[in-house]
């Protein structure tokens, strides 16, 4: 196409010299050139139109092997749904496709183990991505295919398949994170913490939240504004701890912790199989069933509430959110990094968000599939897609962190750190904190 565009671009100037010499008139001349231009443009356009029908109508995508991982529970619904791919895709007929039972918590650390061994196509936890990214485990996504993804899937997905502004993988779940289960006949307004708790003082029941967890207690922190996230280098080390946990935001959220150890209704901890005349309780989708058979015809859900600050301030409260992304891994064959794309793109579709959903109950990321009227009717799904607009996707921590952040727990709930404690005291609470993780990633 190329070679007939400039064949005809010459005709045209040959045409244009041949007018000129003959002593044709400048009318002339210029009336054979718009329709020597106009032909030009037509040709152009043509090969254009033309070149696009070829890309798409590749019929040889050559012979290959692609290994998809997923966990163990979504393996026969993923042959299945590679199964419908197949159909729908003749063109990739030379291509075998196996899946093996993989979990989204071991994925990463065996395709950084050895990338080239590893799958093909692989599902994992949103906090591994930029360990992948260094690995150089995953392969950018597509143009057109981040284009969709972009525009198809909630922002907190997009954000965690997300690395340095650059689209690193697929969102197939928006569903890892926490919101509040409640009794409804007890709790009549859930949307401040404050009241919350007061009714369950009132009737005498208890309030669930696990103060002494890492991933709990970002709630009162990250709803005050305060901030903890860690950066690695190209080896996985930690290299640099973002924190500002020892600032006036830090103490606000404190103080707030410290308020809510101290009532009568408190109980600490998050696994609704383990409360007891329980009213609230601060827990994610996994326990959702134990919620319904607990609370029974009064079972509610909602988002995290607000809270006043000591400050006066009303805050949002906040804490990690959860993803699940599928990542593609690098190709050297074009060929079969098309086949390994187009399959990626399909399984974190719409359609399949919803299957996957419909099979195992698993949140979809998908903004329509999340719209639909069976999502939509699961409460604690609608609870948790409210909740998520307020987290920040859970990156990588240390080990450590987590222990350091059960002590801190520990001393609020012990009394250790006193609930009337000066701002001063509070102040160097957090600032040893916020050192010791510090130290983390010298």
């Amino acid at each position: 196409m190329k070679k007939k565009l400039v064949s005809v671009m010459l005709t045209a100037a040959m045409g244009m010299s041949l007018l000129a010499g003959c002593g044709n008139s400048a009318a002339e001349v210029a009336e054979t050139a718009t329709e020597v231009a106009e032909t030009a443009t037509e040709v152009a356009e043509t090969a254009t139109e033309t070149a696009a029908e070829v890309a798409e109508e590749i019929t040889d995508y050559g012979t290959g092997e692609v290994k998809v991982w997923v966990a163990d529970n979504v393996v026969d619904f993923t042959n299945e749904q590679i199964a419908k791919f197949q159909e729908a895709h003749p063109e990739m007929s030379g291509y075998t496709f196996t899946v093996e039972p993989v979990g989204e918590g071991d994925a990463a650390g065996n395709m950084i183990t050895d990338v080239e061994a590893g799958a093909d196509i692989y599902a994992f936890a949103q906090d591994q991505i930029a360990r992948l990214v260094t690995a150089g485990a995953l392969e950018v996504v597509e143009d057109a295919n981040a284009e969709v993804v972009k525009s198809e899937n909630d922002a907190g997905a997009v954000a965690a398949a997300t690395v340095g502004g650059t689209l690193y993988a697929y969102p197939i779940t928006s569903d890892n994170g926490y919101f509040l289960y409640y009794d409804k006949s007890v709790v009549k307004d859930p949307s401040t913490l404050e009241g919350i708790i007061a009714d369950c003082e009132a009737a005498g029941k208890n309030f669930y939240f696990e103060l002494n967890s890492g991933w709990y207690q970002t709630a009162f922190f990250f709803g005050t504004g305060a901030e903890l996230t860690y950066e690695t280098n190209d080896e996985g080390n930690f290299t640099t701890c973002n924190s500002s946990y020892a600032s006036d935001k830090g103490v606000v959220a404190l103080k707030k912790m410290l308020e809510v150890a101290s009532s009568k209704s408190f109980q600490n901890g998050s696994s609704v199989s383990n409360a007891t005349n329980c009213a609230a309780i601060v827990d994610g989708t996994w326990d959702a069933q134990a919620a319904k058979d607990m609370f029974g015809d009064n079972y509610a859900c909602a988002k995290l509430p607000t809270f006043e600050g000591a400050d006066g301030k009303t805050y949002q409260m906040s804490g990690f959110g959860g993803f699940k992304l599928l990542g593609v891994k690098p190709q050297e064959d074009d060929m079969k990094l098309a086949v390994c794309d187009a399959l990626a793109a399909y399984l974190s579709g719409e359609e399949v968000q919803m299957a996957r959903y419909d099979a195992v109950l698993w949140g979809p990321s998908n903004l329509k599939a999340q719209q639909s009227d069976a999502v939509k009717a699961d409460e604690a799904l609608s609870a948790l897609a409210d909740q998520l607009q307020y987290t920040i996707p859970q990156g990588q921590y240390p080990g450590d962190y987590w222990s350091l952040a059960t002590s801190l727990g520990d001393s609020i709930i012990s009394g250790e750190v006193k609930a009337d404690a000066d701002d001063a005291t509070l102040m160097q609470v957090l600032t040893d904190f916020q050192t010791t993780c510090e130290s983390y990633a010298k």
